[in-house]
């Protein structure tokens, strides 16, 4: 298939740091996170209002003050994907051929201290389960997703966090 630059996503750079102790995971960047170059670039994504809740920062504060924050915490974020196609931001939507996948082996040699990866969404467990270098030393959660596309409401996901996360 050609390539479609309007369709073409190419995922962030992790945000890692320290001594990880734990990494997130979503499925590739939405069209708004590309846009503005951050993850769960949505405003109405639930990621950084759950993490700001449990570790004590404001929701809204500059990204490169929440990306600090969840580094000194022993967190990093990252997405399953460095490459595919999709029109619009679900995940539903993203062509399966086109999937590239991030090189976990690498980043997990980089990052040893890493133990837990949290799934953001379903289609981020499922992907990474189907393509990437898993760890067997590492424990696996899948949380409920932020996205605003899945309707349950903050307080639900935020509990599901808090519970999964010892916060």
């Amino acid at each position: 298939m050609p390539a479609d630059p309007d369709n073409d996503v190419t995922g962030l750079p992790p945000v890692v740091g320290g001594q990880p102790v734990a990494l997130f995971l979503g499925n590739a960047p939405s069209v708004l996170s590309l846009a503005r170059q951050q993850y769960y670039g949505n405003p109405r994504n639930a990621f950084w209002p759950i993490m700001g809740s449990l570790l004590g920062f404001a929701a809204d504060a500059p990204y490169p003050q929440r990306t600090a924050a969840l580094v000194a915490a022993g967190h990093a974020v990252w997405d399953v994907l460095a490459f595919c196609r999709r029109t619009g931001s679900l995940d539903s939507a993203v062509e399966r051929e086109s999937m590239v996948v991030n090189d976990f082996e690498t980043f997990f040699a980089t990052w040893p201290t890493i133990r837990r990866v949290y799934f953001t969404g379903g289609a981020a467990q499922i992907n990474y389960r189907r393509l990437a270098f898993a760890p067997p030393e590492v424990e696996y959660v899948r949380l409920p997703s932020t996205s605003p596309a899945h309707t349950v409401p903050f307080e639900v996901k935020l509990a599901a966090w808090r519970t999964a996360l010892g916060y």
